[in-house]
């Protein structure tokens, strides 16, 4: 399956955290939404295995992406994921419309392979994101 996902990450205290070539990061405590995609058709390229790749233990992972070197952080803690199955690369449009929202965002994040301002985004307190149609 290729898709898109969000995973939720809720960080329990302020930290300052090393995120690869970012460098080290002041992170507020709050809820942290990442959002990626997978666009493979077999191995650690489908939706579902790089979703795996992400919650699994970091000591059976390499950090690779941004994303690894905050999930093993002992303060983080992944809340609720969404899949967003489809054909089409929604990654960059989601993360838009996410930053319309959100309280503030990680500049560069997960987006050194596209053209946004990153991927991450930072909200105080998040309750779920609204399925389409439903009203606020």
């Amino acid at each position: 399956m290729k898709g898109t996902y969000i995973i939720v990450i809720y960080l329990m205290e302020n930290s300052k955290i090393k995120i690869g070539s970012l460098g080290e990061i002041d992170f507020v405590k709050g809820y942290y939404l990442y959002i990626g995609s997978a666009m493979g058709n077999i191995g650690s390229t489908t939706l579902e295995n790089r979703v795996k790749r992400h919650v699994s233990k970091p000591k059976n992972k390499k950090t690779f992406w941004h994303i690894d070197y905050l999930l093993t952080n002992k303060k983080c803690v992944i809340t609720r994921i969404y899949l967003i199955p489809s054909l089409n690369r929604l990654e960059c449009i989601i993360a838009i419309e996410i930053s319309e929202i959100s309280d503030n965002f990680i500049k560069d994040f997960g987006s050194t392979d596209c053209g946004c301002l990153c991927h991450l985004y930072y909200f105080q307190k998040f309750s779920g994101l609204k399925k389409m149609g439903e009203s606020a």
